[in-house]
């Protein structure tokens, strides 16, 4: 944004879940993009519980709180023009149960560093760590 105006800050956690060098997506109902799994806090919540909630309500898996732990936090506009800045705190962590998409998620997906321009800014700053890392093929 260059016209002076401060971005509205939308504060996110994310689920950092990488199998065979691909990492899982998801893509909401209603949209086109595919993001990494995660939301925004609900009142008093901690980047755990969070996490914790959102996974279980995308992907109907129990993420195990033991096992979660921070691996980086990322910002970036939404879009290139958005007045929207989004900050992703990422964690990784090990879950109970089958990875199912939810109601609310059209659709999972493994995606490789090649699949990086179909996620959000904020999203691509991650594949860019983890390919470097070389985590993501």
């Amino acid at each position: 944004m260059t016209d002076g105006r401060v971005p509205r800050l939308i504060d996110t956690v994310a689920w950092v879940r990488i199998e065979k060098g691909r990492i899982l997506c998801a893509r909401p109902r209603g949209r086109h993009t595919f993001f990494i799994p995660g939301g925004k806090r609900e009142r008093g919540e901690t980047d755990r519980q969070t996490l914790v909630r959102e996974i279980e309500e995308e992907l109907s898996v129990t993420l195990l709180p033991e096992t979660v732990e921070h691996v980086g936090t990322y910002e970036a506009l939404a879009t290139p023009t958005s007045a929207e800045l989004v900050r992703m705190s990422c964690y990784t962590g090990d879950y109970q149960g089958l990875l199912t998409a939810s109601s609310e998620i059209e659709a999972v997906a493994w995606f490789r560093y090649a699949d990086r321009a179909h996620v959000p800014p904020v999203d691509q700053l991650l594949f860019d760590d983890l390919a470097r890392a070389g985590l993501l093929q």
